[in-house]
């Protein structure tokens, strides 16, 4: 396995003190960089290993935060915290816009070859950067979509890759229709995919408290979300030499 280097960085969004996990692969070169968000819940140890995992591949990873270095659990006190925020873009951007800055801070980042990409509620901050105008790479998100204000994804100016479960009822038809609508009116280079019996957040392994109606883990479809993301990077981020398969970080 490649040796990296990991660290915890800290910086100021939203009001709160981020705390975010920065993955850097083996050597001293610049490197292409991803961007990588959590869902509602939070910087998990899962996003970390998947920014790990990243940076064992070639990649400098940012697994950044969205509630202040906090864990939000329990679903009432995550939905509370997470519906108002997807309620206001600007916020999201923020949010987005003070990780990117700590990314491209980053000596080791290549700061013209930056993609972004997130489950949940860090998909749709992805999303939200392109709509802002963000000179990305590629935007991917998987459990998370949503419709921008009117004309703004005209301003999306790389490829966007979207996974969602058939049976997800949080990240319905008709969110999905409307997301797809909006891609192919502004003419983006935009893909769709979804995972037959799969339901919200099939991504995320099982655990161990309450979860949400219509939330379950998908094993098979986990794994291959996330080479659909190692494939959208490959063809939009590639490294200086083909990228090497990698495993679904495991729980």
């Amino acid at each position: 396995m490649t040796t990296i280097t990991t660290r915890t960085v800290e910086y100021p969004a939203d009001g709160l003190t981020m705390i975010g996990h920065l993955a850097l692969p083996a050597g001293a070169d610049r490197a292409p960089a991803v961007l990588l968000g959590p869902e509602g819940l939070g910087l998990n140890d899962l996003q970390r290993r998947r920014a790990d995992a990243l940076a064992e591949l070639g990649y400098v990873a940012l697994a950044f935060d969205i509630n202040g270095g906090r864990v939000l659990a329990d679903p009432e006190e995550m939905l509370a915290h997470v519906t108002p925020l997807l309620a206001s873009p600007d916020r999201m951007r923020d949010i987005g816009h003070a990780a990117l800055d700590v990314l491209r801070a980053e000596p080791r980042t290549d700061p013209e070859r930056i993609a972004a990409i997130g489950y949940g509620t860090g998909g749709i901050i992805a999303l939200e950067l392109g709509r802002d105008g963000v000179d990305l790479r590629a935007i991917g998100t998987i459990n998370g979509l949503n419709t921008g204000r009117p004309g703004e994804a005209a301003r999306i100016n790389c490829p966007v890759w979207a996974g969602v479960g058939s049976e997800d009822p949080i990240m319905s038809r008709a969110h999905r229709e409307a997301f797809t609508s909006e891609m192919q009116a502004a003419g983006v280079d935009w893909r769709f995919v979804v995972y037959g019996g799969a339901l919200h957040a099939f991504h995320h392994p099982t655990v161990d408290h309450t979860v949400l109606p219509g939330v379950g883990h998908h094993p098979l479809h986990a794994e291959r979300a996330w080479r659909d993301f190692l494939d959208l990077l490959a063809e939009c981020l590639p490294l200086g030499e083909p990228a090497a398969a990698a495993a679904q970080p495991s729980s």
